[in-house]
């Protein structure tokens, strides 16, 4: 994702960041692999795009979702010393602000990636699709914040346990343990015995 030229915080992090590398007396980038804001951005970018997408009900909301994490990111960006933890970061501030909205009001639908269906099987009939994502995505609301944040690593963004526990800053025995108990959870959700 290269940062819109209109958007509000990729624009003028952009200007900033650009400024910032020209000023007299500013010196080297802190980061190798990435010397500047923008460059990070533009190269990781649909990476990030991918979890925010993953964690909102909308493309919008996860450009929208991208954007605050970025700005968090950039005032950051002298901060962070290992460019290596660029992308935990932006993951971090991601899911804490999405959490912040999920606390504020209640999300009924979320959207994912549609998954390709075995060769020789009729096509899926969208109504029907669309009613299991939503009862999915209501089992997942209703489970508590942080076993919601793992589920959604693990099987939306597809991290693996040792990711998931070095996003959230836990243990991979925290993470085997809460996902058992929230797959408990939703195994267990009369709103989706029907699919069972």
């Amino acid at each position: 994702m290269t940062p819109p030229p209109s958007g509000p915080v990729c624009a003028g992090a952009s200007t900033a960041a650009t400024a910032h590398r020209t000023r007299p007396g500013a010196g080297p980038a802190p980061h190798a692999a990435y010397p500047s804001f923008t460059s990070y951005v533009r190269a990781r970018g649909p990476v990030l795009l991918r979890t925010a997408r993953s964690l909102t009900a909308n493309h919008s909301d996860a450009e929208d979702l991208l954007q605050t994490a970025l700005a968090k990111t950039y005032v950051a960006w002298e901060r962070i010393e290992d460019h290596r933890a660029l992308d935990g970061y932006v993951r971090r501030a991601l899911l804490n602000t999405r959490t912040s909205q999920w606390r504020k009001r209640k999300v009924d639908e979320f959207a994912c990636d549609e998954l390709p269906e075995p060769l020789g099987l009729p096509a899926p009939d969208p109504a029907e699709r669309q009613v299991l994502h939503d009862a999915m995505w209501r089992a997942v609301m209703k489970l508590p914040d942080r076993q919601r944040a793992m589920v959604v690593l693990r099987y939306y963004e597809d991290l693996s346990e040792a990711q998931t526990a070095e996003v959230l800053g836990v243990s991979v025995g925290t993470v085997k343990s809460a996902v058992s108990r929230a797959l408990g959870k939703l195994r267990e959700d009369p709103e989706l015995a029907p699919v069972r």
